[in-house]
């Protein structure tokens, strides 16, 4: 695979585009049937992944094409049950393309574990205390995963905190965890109870909760892009994106839906390459609420050519090694074709196509809105629904479309006007 831009791939079957995608790309016999929804996963496998499983759901999973970050063509697999998400995110790539496409960049692979401690009667002694043992408080937890010290991971610093509630005065130990390629929360949380009697024999207090958290700070992925113009729709569309993002960032409303079209993006391919969705969401929601006023997670400008300038920067704690990563095959097939080699690798992609999707999402609403595009593509659902045969979806569409009128009833109405022969 040379390049990520392949004219025409949407009108492809989906035989030929997992051909296309996987060519080279090292995947097992099941690992392309798994994909390409051949069989399901076995019910003994879904059944020590979860309690309680009674079955399982299938989500469709598209790639997105022209993606090039940092030199490198990439396909992106995206878990999605959303029409036009895959489209769009394709389409605002190919915006970036001829402009070197998109560049990333990851403050490293720290993790935080939170240790909480109620009842110390001297608190700022005892964080005085804490760090006095510091070093025995990280040799401890070390001691806790060989494997990851062996990979240059583990503790490397501790922080305390003093927080002051209505009901306690708590101190809150944080461990500062390099996971290297994990996502790290077994790690992490494993760490944290194991020093808890540790930590309540140095401070002389209760210690409750022991657990990583999703707001993670030293994990920053950050990724760039300019997107034409020309592409885009012309100069004009590019000052009504910009005007649409300022609007994000200073409204929270409308910061929660232009923040919820990134994770689109984001989730799809979090989700896609089995690593955890809510811990991403909830790290990005977070993040955009850290100055105290809930904001944008992209930036827009203009730049010196008049061309779109976005960027993205958010927390990103994801892995490729344990969990679903390594056992569940369509991840572990995701992951191949993207030709991932670290977390690092896998964050820069993802918040590329974060990006991507709200480049995208703006330009939409900025022009023709947000409707068009979606709906005409959401009408091939309904027709499903409306129970059209797959030789007719596009003729149904097609003249939805054409009368503008998308309506499920409508809809239902040219889908039997088929099938009676008229």
């Amino acid at each position: 695979m040379t390049t990520t831009r392949i004219p025409g791939f949407y009108r492809l079957s989906s035989h030929e585009r997992l051909n296309i995608v996987t060519e080279g790309r090292g995947l097992t016999e099941d690992e392309l049937s798994y994909l390409s929804a051949n069989q399901t996963l076995p019910m003994d496998l879904v059944d020590s992944m979860i309690e309680n499983v009674v079955g399982q759901i299938g989500i469709p999973i598209g790639i997105a094409t022209n993606f090039k970050i940092n030199g490198k063509d990439t396909f992106i697999p995206m878990a999605t049950e959303e029409p036009s998400v895959v489209a769009a995110a394709s389409n605002a790539a190919k915006a970036t393309y001829e402009h070197g496409g998109f560049f990333t960049s990851i403050s490293g692979t720290i993790m935080r574990g939170q240790i909480q401690v109620l009842n110390v009667a001297d608190p700022y002694a005892a964080k005085a205390k804490v760090f006095e043992h510091k070093e025995e408080i990280m040799n401890h937890c070390n001691e806790k995963d060989p494997t990851l010290i062996s990979l240059g991971g583990g503790v490397k610093d501790l922080e305390v905190h003093i927080i002051s509630t209505t009901n306690h005065t708590m101190l809150v130990i944080h461990l500062i965890v390099d996971t290297k390629d994990a996502m790290g929360a077994n790690a992490v949380n494993t760490m944290a109870e194991s020093v808890a009697p540790m930590i309540e024999t140095i401070t002389g207090g209760n210690v409750l909760l022991r657990i990583i958290s999703n707001l993670a700070d030293r994990r920053l992925v950050r990724a760039r892009a300019v997107f034409s113009a020309e592409a885009l729709g012309g100069k004009e569309v590019v000052k009504n994106i910009v005007s649409a993002y300022e609007f994000a960032e200073f409204d929270p409303y409308r910061a929660a839906t232009h923040n919820k079209g990134i994770m689109n993006g984001i989730s799809a391919v979090v989700l896609a390459t089995g690593n955890d969705t809510r811990a991403v969401e909830a790290g990005a929601h977070a993040y955009a609420s850290v100055s105290g006023h809930y904001k944008s997670l992209t930036k827009f400008e203009i730049n010196a050519d008049g061309d779109l300038s976005g960027s993205i920067e958010l927390p990103m704690a994801v892995g490729i090694v344990g969990g679903a990563t390594k056992t569940h095959p369509v991840a572990k097939a995701s992951l191949k074709i993207m030709g991932i080699s670290s977390a690092e690798e896998l964050a820069g992609c993802i918040a590329a196509t974060g990006l991507a999707q709200n480049a995208a999402g703006l330009r939409a609403l900025a022009s023709e809105g947000i409707q068009r595009g979606h709906m005409s593509l959401h009408a091939r659902n309904l027709a499903v629904m409306a129970g059209a045969a797959k030789s007719d979806i596009d003729r149904i569409v097609a003249q939805a479309v054409a009368e503008k009128d998308l309506r499920y009833d409508r809809i239902l109405e040219i889908t039997k006007a088929i099938q009676r022969g008229e």
